[in-house]
């Protein structure tokens, strides 16, 4: 029999993310060497990977990253995925999304596939491998602005930071910038002002209050006033300077900003399976 201890298991579970089974058997065939059953699980992982193909890898991490840069600073986002949160809330798949977010950064890249050509992208595969999971880069943020405030919340304390933040502003803005970023994570709106609601969205909602309010009985001098009402609701639901802010929802995002002096220029927020 392997001479190895429970400890030496939790070092290689730690180290790769594999699981129990597979470190055990790992150490079994190696006899007991460490080193050798942490290459025999790579190497099996490797073998696996167009297996895991089809798998659905919906767990994971946010990974941030914000830097000075000309005429003030950029920050980027990138959404790392794992098939379960054992392997989310491995050291080594922390490391792995910092890494994606640094190679996001230096390389430009706007698409997970950018990022095959770069040396992070061996270590993507590598880590597929010895953690015999898929993983992978669902998604590259960006932006940029005199200041960039960011704000990365834990759904869950045991797992790493599920929702990412990222404010740009003016420097006045950046007063409130990680505030307003909070308020991004909490209530989720898709568009920063009325104006990048498409045209045709805000044209289905009008015909969709229009319609209601007819089949409601609603008198027909007052269905005008109606229907700007229900879009005005749209509005504060779903544009962020329209929604009432959440530490003081008697005044809307956009008014705390210009209380500030301030100016909001974009933000993206991601959440892991989102």
């Amino acid at each position: 029999m392997a001479n190895y201890t429970a400890a030496d298991i939790k070092e290689i579970r730690e180290s790769t993310g594999a699981g129990m089974l597979d470190v055990k058997k790992a150490l079994d065939e190696s006899d007991g060497d460490k080193a050798k059953a942490v290459e025999m699980i790579r190497v099996k992982g490797l073998k696996g990977i167009a297996k895991r193909e089809g798998r659905t890898a919906s767990e994971g991490l946010i990974a941030v990253d914000v830097r000075d840069g000309e005429g003030g600073q950029t920050g980027t986002l990138v959404e790392l995925n794992s098939e379960t949160d054992f392997v989310a809330k491995n050291d080594k798949f922390v490391a792995l999304g910092d890494e994606a977010v640094a190679a996001a950064v230096e390389s430009g890249a706007n698409e997970p596939e950018e990022l095959a050509d770069t040396s992070f992208g061996e270590a993507l595969t590598n880590a597929g491998a010895t953690m015999g999971e898929k993983i992978l880069v669902r998604r590259i943020g960006r932006v940029s602005g005199e200041a960039v405030s960011s704000y990365m919340h834990r759904t869950n304390k045991d797992l790493p930071p599920q929702v990412g933040v990222l404010v740009a502003s003016d420097k006045a803005g950046a007063e409130v910038g990680r505030d307003v970023a909070m308020h991004i994570a909490a209530f989720s709106p898709a568009y920063l002002t009325r104006e990048e609601v498409p045209e045709e969205i805000v044209a289905n909602e009008r015909r969709i209050a229009e319609e209601t309010a007819k089949n409601e009985g609603k008198p027909e001098k007052a269905i005008t006033k109606i229907v700007e009402g229900r879009l005005k609701g749209y509005f504060k639901e779903n544009v962020l300077l329209d929604q009432a802010f959440a530490k003081d929802p008697k005044q809307t995002v956009g008014q705390i900003v210009e209380n500030a002096g301030g100016k909001l220029t974009g933000f993206v927020r991601f959440r892991v399976g989102g």
